[in-house]
């Protein structure tokens, strides 16, 4: 229904927010000029959950029709790319309770020279996800929306549902978990 395209092409466009409401009364045009704004920050979210690039874009696609499909449910509290990120979030832990795939490295790693240090940044990176991957869902949600997507306290909560004082209870514990499964090791 939805696709994505190749390349992001930053088109001059209507008011997001006449988009969206277009798009609410069923306007598949409006909507799908609504997810080429974002779809390059979606499939880059979905690289660094997935790893993979077909599997990012398969996760990306399936976001973008469950959003068609629960449009309504938005209600403008968050930024509509929030909303997106929660839904690509519950579509990737629904995967996993499927399958558990391995974790591979970001699309961002290589930053440092030479095959070594490539390497250890790779193992620290796999590691990494490794310990978010065995944090309850609640505080694997957090440290996504806040430290990989750079949404604030408050776009968290909207997305989330919940107050700000419960994103900050649950950033607070799902670092000291991390802490405590030592990254080091």
């Amino acid at each position: 229904m939805f696709s994505l395209s190749p390349a992001f092409v930053d088109i001059a466009s209507p008011n997001p927010r006449s988009l969206l409401d277009q798009a609410r009364s069923g306007d598949a045009e409006a909507f799908g000029e609504i997810c080429r704004q974002h779809e390059a920050r979606l499939l880059r979210q979905a690289m660094t959950l997935c790893g993979n690039a077909a599997a990012a874009e398969d996760l990306a696609q399936e976001t973008l029709v469950e959003a068609w499909k629960c449009l309504r449910k938005f209600d403008g509290r968050c930024q509509f790319f929030t909303w997106l990120c929660a839904i690509l979030l519950n579509r990737f832990r629904n995967s996993l309770r499927v399958r558990r795939p391995a974790l591979a490295a970001d699309p961002g790693e290589g930053v440092e020279s030479g095959p070594d240090q490539l390497l250890a940044q790779q193992e620290r990176s796999a590691r990494v996800r490794q310990c978010i991957a065995a944090l309850p869902s609640k505080h694997q949600q957090v440290i996504f929306l806040r430290f990989y997507v750079d949404d604030s306290l408050a776009e968290i909560a909207s997305a989330l549902g919940c107050s700000v004082g419960t994103v900050k209870s649950r950033l607070f514990h799902a670092m000291e978990k991390l802490r405590r499964m030592n990254l080091h090791e």
